[in-house]
């Protein structure tokens, strides 16, 4: 199953995509990682595809990740009087926490958190913005606002507050639920959604642990502005432009990708830029140019994973959309621009010796010639740091954990494959060699650059750089 491009697909699982054959195409077709969409289906659903999945891995001989992404808190409106009410730019409208009649005086808003919270001047967007309100005056109880954007305001529509801070927990009692689920099947990484600031973060870790991985979604404004600290915590992000557009304008968005992408490679860790990518393939089997564009730019960025979202999950065409984006991956890094343009975006070397070693070794691995980098690791943390460099040539990722197999199908150029524990430095040596011939990264007297941490099996310790040729084995 080896892919011959760097950048990862994630495929969220649904009702078009959960039967083990469409499976199976889905995985022939590229896809790394499969998303298990909690804000739907049972729990009995997400049992049975991940079974299927763990099924369809031993069979195919290969590593698959599994994402279990939770719902989080949804804030709505309650229930509006005739199922909706029409607002237009203008008019005066009051949104109630209790004791709502649900019209245009008396919206019902069950959430005291945004009355604890929201000040004259915020803003209230609701259904993904298409009603656009500003708050003019407020009590314990209700909030007057003025309509900036009129529409219809139906029932159980969602609300964004852009300008506020809420003082809500992305956990809630579902979600806590559904991770004890998810953790107890098996699954690879969590996303954790409404990520406000660093400190919201630290409930999620203290759950999971160091059973899985732990993805921030990044949806709100002030996510970007804590996201230094936010990836301390955490093992990646998950750019949700989705909400995040909702919250920002949508000319910003480009930008703040790419911040986000940067970041994310500063500190040596993966991120996915998701939502609607190929969004016209849920009903059409091609995708329009500016989506193509759109996939190709978050690969020139140097996203280690795009994600689908419906086209996979209940799209008419998720076979042709994973074929698609696999085709927009290998075009765009193909191209005579692609290196350079990631390059560009480099970001400052850390100043620590394993950071160190494996710059070292992509630069050295480039300039010998190697067809690839072997780097034998416990956790993923040194194949993460040779990643980050974004080297021209594939990572071979040798670990004696199936977790950590796992958890590498979501990280840019590596390919995970699963070996015992080496006890020596010789056997480190020879273990690279056959595993770089065996798997097809390299034939008879090619360079092979080897990286490693010992005392071997200790996570986090990259300290070694080798060079050897695989026809005589002679240290170069």
């Amino acid at each position: 199953m080896r892919r011959f491009r760097r950048a990862k697909i994630v495929a969220t699982v649904g009702p078009a995509s959960a039967a083990p054959e469409m499976l199976r195409a889905l995985l022939l077709a590229g896809v790394d990682t499969f998303r298990l969409n909690f804000s739907h289906g049972t729990h009995e659903d997400h049992a049975r595809v991940h079974a299927a999945i763990r099924a369809l891995e031993q069979e195919m001989g290969c590593s698959v990740g599994i994402l279990q992404d939770l719902q989080g808190p949804k804030i709505r409106v309650g229930t509006i009087a005739g199922g909706a009410i029409v607002v237009e730019a203008g008019d005066r409208i009051r949104f109630v926490r209790t004791g709502s009649d649900g019209d245009a005086m008396s919206i019902p808003l069950p959430h005291p958190e945004i009355f604890a919270a929201v000040m004259p001047g915020h803003e209230l967007l609701i259904d993904d913005g298409r009603v656009r309100v500003k708050v003019t005056g407020l009590t314990d109880d209700v909030i007057d606002a003025e309509v900036l954007l009129g529409g219809t305001i139906s029932n159980r529509k969602g609300v964004n507050l852009p300008g506020t801070m809420l003082d809500v927990s992305p956990l809630t009692d579902k979600d806590r639920r559904d991770l004890a689920f998810g953790l107890e099947l098996g699954v690879d990484w969590v996303a954790l959604s409404f990520v406000q600031k660093a400190s919201d973060v630290i409930e999620a870790r203290r759950l999971v642990g160091d059973r899985a991985g732990l993805i921030a979604k990044i949806e709100k404004p002030s996510a970007i502005e804590a996201i230094d600290d936010i990836l301390r915590l955490s093992d990646g992000v998950m750019v949700a432009r989705g909400d995040l557009g909702v919250e920002i304008p949508h000319e910003h968005v480009p930008g703040r990708q790419k911040e986000l992408v940067r970041a994310c490679r500063q500190a040596a860790k993966p991120v996915i830029v998701a939502t609607q990518m190929l969004d016209s393939m849920v009903g059409a089997p091609t995708p329009t140019r500016a989506e193509a564009s759109d996939v190709a730019t978050a690969i020139y960025d140097g996203a280690d994973a795009v994600m689908l979202s419906a086209e996979s999950a209940t799209g008419k065409y998720p076979v042709e959309t994973v074929t698609m984006m696999d085709r927009i991956i290998r075009a765009t890094e193909a191209h005579k621009l692609y290196h350079s343009i990631v390059q560009a975006s480099q970001p400052g070397t850390e100043e620590t010796a394993p950071h160190a070693v494996a710059a070292a070794a992509a630069d050295l691995a480039e300039s010998v010639g190697a067809p690839v980098i072997v780097a034998f690791t416990s956790s993923g943390t040194t194949a993460s740091r040779i990643a980050r460099k974004r080297p021209a040539l594939p990572i071979l990722a040798i670990t004696p954990h199936r977790e950590t197999a796992r958890r590498l199908c979501l990280l840019w150029g590596v390919h995970g494959t699963l070996a015992g524990d080496v006890g020596s430095y010789e056997e480190m040596v020879e273990r690279g060699m056959a595993v770089a011939a065996g798997e097809g990264f390299a034939q008879p007297f090619d360079f092979v650059v080897i990286v490693a941490g010992i005392p071997f099996g200790r996570a986090g310790t990259t300290n070694n750089l080798r060079v050897v040729q695989i026809s005589d084995r002679r240290e170069s």
